[in-house]
């Protein structure tokens, strides 16, 4: 089921919201104080890909604390607002729900990607 659900979420909006981290990535590696939170959006790139079957544990410390507050300036807000938006036109369907609630689980991770990992 996970398969399917990947192949056709990569269809419809996968893509896109991939592409948004890897985006982000590429603008954060371009200075040398970026270089790890690009790295962090090259992870988190696959997951927006491919995010069924996927979970996310969030976690860190102090570290992670400062590094999202960082993050959540610069990208996290418009990345989140992109996601919200979009899962809730998803969610207008029935046959959306699923879908919807990907792009929700992704919104969540573009406010706080320091400290967690995909499972």
């Amino acid at each position: 089921m996970s398969l399917l659900g990947n192949i056709l979420w990569f269809i419809f909006g996968g893509f896109f919201s991939g592409l948004s981290w890897i985006i982000s990535g590429v603008l954060w590696c371009l200075t040398i104080v970026g270089i790890p939170y690009g790295k962090q959006c090259f992870k988190f790139a696959s997951m927006a890909f491919m995010p069924f079957g996927k979970e996310i544990e969030y976690g860190g410390g102090v570290p992670s604390l400062i590094a999202n507050v960082i993050w959540i300036i610069f990208f996290g807000i418009p990345m989140a607002l992109e996601n919200f938006f979009i899962g809730c036109i998803w969610c207008i369907t029935i046959v959306g729900i699923p879908f919807g609630l990907q792009f929700f689980k992704i919104a969540k991770l573009s406010l706080a990607p320091f400290g967690s990992k995909i499972v």
